[in-house]
């Protein structure tokens, strides 16, 4: 085999790796030890980022404070930080704090982010002097180094300057980071690219009280931090329905939409869904009798899509579907709902994550605008347990999905006469 022609760099947006090569006789400096450092680290990122992704581990939950004193771990704040209002400083009040709790994650570089204690911080204080009156915060997490250990050099350096004290080693710590504005969304379907901006990992977006109250535990929404992967799957946020909930006859046929075109099932993703993959067969509705005498026959209800329709685009982040058919429910009947979610394919065209675990979905606030956002914070209605119900993450609310894709959205709902 003949190979011709010069080697290729690895990309065309940052300089090939190259490390270094010994040799006998060779005169290492600091220098040299210092770009065989990054080589190595370099690389390291490299695998994070390109092969697993970035985003939370685990952990890094934030929580509102509310006893009194200094908590472990005190206030987490950077150089930039202590710019407290002067009507603040004066009168040394605190403002609203939350605090951080230990974990670790890769941030958008492959760097490796491990918060080892908890910290404490005043979001009045942590934001710019021009944000200190946002409504709305967000807080996140940055990778930061320093140098640690001041060590006195044995001699200098020929080619130039030399401080008679150096650090000899560099601490891989982390900043906590506050901002009033809304951060862009990283809509990349793959992370196997540049790294995205800056590398902050926002963790949670929070309604600041007015005052000095800490924010209450659903004012903090963590729904705005990324699990760790190479993306972020599509999943479903919402229904209109409360699963395993007994329906009268006249409130199904209200919910299925059988005289309303108005009305039907509505389902919410996290994300866009192209609107083209919402065809015949996906959705099925199908009847299991009830009642006193035979039962536990089936039939399939018509159905079909009336919204979004034609004409709204090639996204949307929801759909409805109504009964097209003019069967009746009756008395212990129970309707079963499947929406075959590995045929529902979102901007990147992957599959949106459907599992239904546990059968705790949130119901949608207003069922007549799903896209209202301030549905995503309604209690968990169709999950035992209230919105204190959360699933194993510690992250709520529910939504569907294991992280594999695909699967069915499987739910039901009874009827009774009365």
């Amino acid at each position: 085999m003949t190979e011709t022609g010069t080697p290729v760099p690895a990309g065309a947006d940052e300089p090939p790796p190259r490390r270094l090569r010994y040799f006998h006789g060779q005169m290492l400096g600091a220098r040299d030890f210092q770009r065989e450092q990054d080589y190595h680290r370099g690389k390291a990122r490299l695998r994070l980022r390109r092969l697993l992704g970035y985003g939370v581990v685990c952990g890094l939950l934030v929580e509102p404070v509310r006893e009194h004193g200094c908590p472990p771990g005190g206030d987490a704040r950077g150089p930039d930080d202590d710019r407290a209002a002067p009507d603040e400083a004066a009168a040394g009040r605190r403002g609203p704090r939350v605090r951080v709790t230990p974990g670790l994650a890769v941030d958008p570089d492959g760097n490796e982010i491990t918060v080892r204690d908890a910290h404490v911080v005043d979001l009045r204080r942590a934001l710019p002097p021009e944000e200190r009156d946002a409504d709305t915060v967000w807080v996140g997490v940055r990778y930061a180094e320093r140098p640690v250990e001041p060590t006195r050099a044995v001699y200098g350096d020929a080619c130039g300057d030399t401080d008679d004290c150096a650090y000899g080693w560099t601490e891989e710590c982390h900043r906590i980071v506050v901002t009033g504005s809304e951060p862009p969304a990283d809509e990349r379907c793959d992370t196997c690219s540049a790294p995205a901006g800056p590398g902050v990992l926002w963790l949670a977006r929070v309604e600041v009280p007015h005052g000095h109250e800490p924010p209450r535990a659903d004012r903090i929404h963590m729904d705005v931090r990324r699990p760790f992967g190479r993306h972020v799957p599509t999943v479903i946020t919402g229904v209109n329905w409360i699963h395993g909930h007994t329906y009268t006859v006249d409130e199904a046929r209200a919910l299925l939409g059988t005289q309303d075109q108005d009305a039907g099932l509505v389902v919410r993703f996290s994300g866009d869904v192209r609107t083209d993959s919402l065809r015949p067969g996906v959705v099925d509705l199908q009847v299991v009798e009830g009642g006193s005498g035979r039962n536990a026959s089936t039939w399939f209800m018509g159905g079909a899509f009336t919204e979004p329709g034609d004409g709204c685009g090639e996204f949307t982040r929801w759909f409805r579907y109504r009964q097209t058919t003019r069967e009746t429910l009756q008395d212990g009947d129970r309707v079963l709902i499947t929406v075959r979610a590995a045929f529902l394919l979102d901007r990147c065209r992957r599959p949106v994550d459907g599992t239904h675990v546990g059968g705790r979905v949130p119901l949608i606030a207003d069922p007549r605008d799903p896209r209202d956002p301030a549905g995503a914070g309604a209690a968990d209605a169709g999950a035992p347990g209230g919105g204190a119900d959360l699933p194993p993450s510690g992250v709520g609310p529910w939504t569907s999905g294991t992280g594999a894709g695909g699967d069915v959205f499987e739910s039901w709902f009874f009827v009774k006469e009365r």
